[in-house]
């Protein structure tokens, strides 16, 4: 039986990744760590086999609650946990640095003193800012450019995770994924705002001068990848997802 901690999953991508794992490796064990913040639902857990599930409420910045809640050996521990929406954090960057800097650092300790075989920090493309127009894709290798406090926050995780590997010889991997959608998405993000808006005949935000690209993947499809990071990624490797 392998064992998988999840942190963040009862949030909409966490939750989403939880269903997919144990939908599709019946030998898995998932430890679900959660604090139930405003965008982490247990009804977003409804109907999963409990037989294979844990579920712990605690706060990935508390470093003895998560000395208890990361078992001993677990196979891989997966960082889901984090705030996220880039106004809020514009409001309020302090909650984004505690839990997405001080969080990802508790965590990294917790799974090496309870040698967890594997540790995935899920992050964003947000951390390598705006491409500007005639410029290629981003790369793995691209410099770091966060444009807001949530970026450089998960910039900053990104950055304690590679030091954990190269000080430490921690086996990490980072993803970093463009925007995703699919069920149990808060309401504030853009595809669930934009389709209420229009339902409800209210005006479509546009931010910038509307020229902008985004891309979108499927939150199934983003666990897919995190499944191959942590089962078949490189130690100290990062991995564009989109």
């Amino acid at each position: 039986m392998r064992t998988y901690v999840v942190t963040g999953g009862a949030g909409f991508i966490g939750s989403n990744f939880v269903r997919l794992a144990l939908a599709t490796r019946p030998d898995l064990q998932v430890v679900n760590i959660d604090l139930l913040t405003y965008a982490g639902n247990l009804e977003n857990l409804e109907g999963i086999p409990q037989a294979h599930h844990t579920f712990i409420r605690a706060d990935i910045a508390d470093a003895e609650a998560m000395r208890r809640a990361v078992p001993e050996g677990a196979d891989a521990l997966v960082n889901f946990a984090a705030e996220t929406h880039v106004d809020r954090s514009i409001l309020g960057p302090v909650a984004f640095v505690r839990t997405n800097v001080l969080g990802a650092q508790v965590l990294l300790d917790a799974a090496r003193e309870k040698n967890v075989r594997r540790f995935v920090q899920v992050s964003t493309d947000e951390v390598y800012g705006s491409l500007r127009p005639g410029e290629p894709p981003f790369t793995e290798d691209r410099l770091l450019a966060p444009s807001s406090p949530y970026a450089a926050s998960k910039a900053g995780a990104d950055l304690l995770v590679l030091a954990a590997h190269r000080t430490y010889g921690q086996d990490a991997v980072i993803t970093r994924c463009s925007n995703n959608y699919g069920p149990y998405q808060f309401p504030e993000k853009l595809i669930p705002l934009m389709l209420s808006n229009a339902l409800e005949d209210k005006p479509l935000p546009v931010y910038g001068d509307g020229r902008q690209v985004r891309d979108w993947i499927h939150a199934d499809d983003h666990g897919r990848a995190i499944l191959g990071a942590v089962e078949r990624g490189r130690p100290g490797r990062i991995y564009n997802i989109g």
